[in-house]
């Protein structure tokens, strides 16, 4: 059964239809340049400005942001946002850019943000007009999120910040952080409050970015350093203290439980690259790639080893479709926090797999014309550590799953 097959309201089968009709005659041609693997990967202004392009077309036929009330920016719709989010993927539409502003600031900017933030913030967010990027990993905390030692002080009727963020993806192209500091060093989690902070704006005003470049030789990640940067009070969400409450607000929509606590805005959707990637890929890959003559899909090994992703994929789509159906949930967030977790494995793991399957092919760089699949496997099996390290790595998922969900004790 299809996901259009479940029971909708009249509404939502007209905006299925709607979304339908609207993505049939409107997918963005192929560039003639290489699209990054995902968001996280977004390396050029062409790239950016591409599928910047293309998430600003989609956000004004309503497919994105569109569960959101209109007075900021939204299209006012109830619980019509999966529908948009299935129909771009089925379509195979190119993925939407402003990963952490869709999946991460948005929510968050809901939830605790003052009137004037929301109306201010959240229509360029949706349309792309204005990109968003996380500042809470520093070196001394990463997974460790609450030993954050970047500093806001007081000064008048503003704040001066002084530290160091890293691993801040697209800060290079933002206009926009979330930004977890320090207010309070003698109190731990009431000792934090949450900014959303200029960028662009505070580039050599106290504001320094340093592109970090990744063992694929792209850019992505960045660290962030902050001298004395000045930023308003007006740009704190809730109160101050409370930082550590609004940080929960987003890495539960990082790691995938927004669904069930606010609209979500279609972060990450569509990946054009999803057919080739996914298990169903390893198939063809198997068949076009040779071992000591014969195709490696001749290979019994590797044929089991291809069918288990397959089921794990197809595992993952169902649990999907049943954390949409509340009363299929034993646990409200079960489902929504092991999606990160299993997605994140079942990507690396099929990834990993496909360059098994290309042997010593899965050397050749993406620029080789002898490259299976356009070297897109050993690209998508080297960024794939970030995915299982982003939004807490998976052990600390592993810890969040068991204490919160399943009751076990707490780890020493």
């Amino acid at each position: 059964m299809t996901e259009s097959a479940h029971s909708e309201s009249p509404e939502q089968a007209a905006y299925r239809a709607h979304c339908k009709a609207w993505l049939a005659g409107n997918l963005p041609p192929r560039p003639s340049f290489r699209l990054p693997l995902g968001p996280l990967e977004i390396a050029t202004e062409e790239q950016l400005e591409y599928l910047c392009a293309w998430q600003k077309a989609a956000y004004s036929a309503g497919l994105v942001g569109c569960d959101y009330p209109g007075e900021y920016g939204g299209g006012g719709l109830r619980d019509c946002q999966r529908i948009a989010n299935h129909e771009l993927k089925a379509a195979g539409a190119p993925f939407f850019p402003n990963i952490v502003g869709l999946g991460m600031a948005a929510p968050t900017i809901v939830h605790h943000g003052t009137e004037a933030q929301k109306r201010r913030l959240l229509p360029p967010l949706l349309a792309a007009e204005e990109i968003w990027c996380q500042g809470f990993s520093e070196p001394g905390a990463g997974s460790d999120l609450a030993n954050v030692q970047t500093f806001a002080e007081r000064d008048g009727e503003g704040w001066r910040v002084r530290g160091h963020k890293v691993w801040t993806t697209l800060a290079h192209f933002a206009t926009w952080m979330i930004l977890l500091c320090r207010t309070d060093r003698g109190r731990k989690y009431e000792g934090m409050t949450y900014f959303v902070a200029p960028v662009r704006a505070g580039v050599g005003k106290g504001l320094t970015i340093r592109p970090l470049v990744k063992m694929t030789g792209e850019l992505g990640f960045n660290e962030v350093l902050f001298d004395d940067y000045p930023i308003g009070d007006d740009l704190r969400l809730d109160e101050v203290g409370r930082g550590w409450q609004v940080a929960m607000t987003t890495l539960l929509h990082e790691r995938g439980a927004g669904s069930l606590v606010t609209p979500s805005s279609g972060g990450g959707v569509g990946d054009d690259n999803a057919a080739t990637l996914g298990a169903s890929g390893l198939v063809e890959l198997a068949k076009r790639c040779h071992r000591a003559g014969k195709p490696a899909s001749d290979d019994p090994r590797l044929r089991d080893a291809i069918v288990e992703m397959l089921i794990r994929e197809r595992a993952f789509a169902q649990n999907e479709r049943r954390a949409a159906v509340r009363a299929l949930t034993d646990h409200p967030l079960r489902l929504p926090l092991q999606h990160k977790l299993t997605l994140s494995e079942l990507l690396q793991d099929t990834a990993r797999l496909a360059c098994e399957i290309e042997g010593a092919a899965a050397t050749l760089h993406q620029t080789d014309a002898h490259a299976p699949a356009a070297g897109r496997w050993p690209h998508a099996y080297m960024n794939s550590y970030g995915f299982t390290i982003a939004a807490g790595s998976n052990e600390v998922q592993r810890n969040i799953l068991g204490e919160r969900v399943l009751g076990l004790a707490k780890s020493k």
